[in-house]
């Protein structure tokens, strides 16, 4: 089903990888209904560009007319131009036809180097089209260059928002400091949006060191454009084409001899997240996140974050909590035994494996209060605590009292303990490899299981007062 209308204005690449052809795959890829104004022919492969025709501008504006006036357009999404008539005559069909929604890849120097917009037209394009701009996405070096031309980005030259994408300049992990690509090997990559009235976006990434890198930014600017298209607000549509990218050029199918295309089919198209950002996405869903901040700030976490939970409380809920941690080992155990690969099997039975020692854990813990372990043993379970998910209990950094003041601090770090973070990487990334593999009804089945699940975990918790 095709969800969203986008017109790309922009060159053509006859080795696929950028312009025109890597847009449409883009758009393709995420179910949107790609239209084309062809601005211009190139010569050109992996290795370099070694050829331009610039198609007649009055000609890319009949090209507008025809789509515009047919199909519809939700979104345009703009590249190469080629000269200052072709940005002219855009200006005016945007105009003419009240396009509202304008994506500007302001394409300049091509990744080999070739000069694709003649100098005269940075200025041009700055004083016709940015103020016609919903957002604009400079590289560093354009971002230069419309610097030197015209000054501030946004606030003098008109976008709403703009993205400076950070491939060119890697910044080391640990420090934030910029590192060579030579040196990348643990650097990250950071993308800058800025909006109105200042609001600032990051989006970091881990510096990917390859060749297949041809057409990012066109196929970033696209992949945006279709989100948009769906009705995303601009950051989340931007965060999500960001992780589109890196997943195209990590999976890319290392083509040419020059810089290689991404791949741009990397994953099923109609699921709405890349490989390994399922739970990313997850908790970034409208109907997710109300229970997720119910759930993270709820009173029962807040108390023992402070520590003024009534120690009552908390004794019951430990109790309860290693009672269900039996039934969390056999669910482990029954996922084991479903796996169909070794990994899975083992992951499973690490986590098995964690388990117990949180449930010696538990016990130990409650000797300090007194409990000893036969009178856990002989505790009724609640019909409550038979029923509820495995949730991870984290106290919110701005409720935790001075440590040694709060009687269930060594409880919390426990949550904290390599340990802990190892047993919830291990069920993350069986998550994460296998969320890819179902189907996208089956997905929104998960969802919908994860949410009652959350409830049902803050049901639990209400059932030890938090005063």
């Amino acid at each position: 089903m095709v969800q969203g209308r986008v017109l790309v204005v922009a060159g053509s690449d006859p080795s696929g990888g950028a312009g025109l052809e890597a847009d449409q795959k883009v758009l393709a890829a995420h179910q949107c209904y790609a239209m084309t104004a062809t601005t211009a022919l190139t010569v050109q492969n992996t290795k370099g560009v070694t050829g331009v025709h610039v198609v007649p501008a009055e000609f890319v504006g009949r090209q507008i007319d025809a789509v515009v006036e047919d199909i519809g357009v939700d979104v345009v999404k703009t590249g190469m131009l080629g000269s200052v008539e072709t940005i002219d005559v855009l200006s005016d069909m945007i105009e003419k036809h009240n396009l509202t929604t304008v994506v500007v890849d302001p394409v300049m120097v091509s990744t080999s180097g070739a000069q694709l917009l003649p100098r005269e037209a940075i200025k041009h394009l700055s004083s016709r089209l940015l103020r016609r701009t919903t957002l604009l996405t400079p590289n560093v070096p354009e971002a230069e260059l419309l610097l030197a031309e015209n000054g501030l980005l946004r606030v003098e030259l008109g976008p709403a928002w703009v993205l400076v994408k950070g491939g060119h300049v890697p910044f080391r992990a640990s420090d934030m400091t910029a590192v060579g690509a030579e040196d990348a090997e643990d650097a990250v990559v950071v993308d800058v949006l800025v909006g109105p009235g200042g609001e600032v976006v990051k989006v970091q990434s881990k510096f990917q060191t390859s060749t297949s890198t041809h057409g990012t930014g066109c196929s970033l600017a696209s992949a945006i454009s279709a989100r948009m298209s769906q009705g995303k607000d601009i950051p989340t549509a931007v965060r999500a084409a960001c992780r589109y990218i890196a997943a195209g050029i990590q999976t890319a199918p290392q083509l040419g001899g020059g810089n290689g295309p991404l791949n741009h089919f990397h994953s099923s198209y109609a699921l709405p997240f890349s490989p390994g950002h399922f739970i990313e996405y997850l908790l970034k869903r409208p109907d997710v996140q109300p229970v997720w901040k119910e759930f993270v700030h709820h009173p029962f976490v807040m108390a023992m974050g402070n520590g003024t939970l009534p120690l009552e409380s908390f004794k019951g809920y430990i109790i309860q909590d290693y009672l269900y941690l039996v039934h969390f080992a056999r669910a482990n155990a029954l996922a084991a035994y479903k796996a169909k690969n070794i990994s899975d099997i083992q992951r499973s039975n690490d986590i098995v494996g964690h388990i117990v020692r949180e449930m010696d854990l538990h016990i130990n813990y409650c000797k300090s209060f007194g409990i000893p372990e036969e009178e856990i043993q002989a505790t009724e379970e609640l019909q409550g605590n038979t029923h509820r998910p495995r949730m991870m209990l984290a106290a919110h950094p701005a409720t935790v009292r001075e440590q040694r003041a709060n009687t269930y601090w060594p409880w919390i770090e426990t949550y904290g303990a390599a340990d802990y973070v190892e047993a919830v990487r291990l069920g993350s990334d069986i998550i994460e490899r296998n969320i890819s593999l179902c189907s996208p009804s089956r997905i929104e089945e998960l969802v919908k299981i994860f949410i009652h699940g959350t409830r049902m975990e803050i049901g639990f918790w209400e059932m030890f007062p938090a005063k």
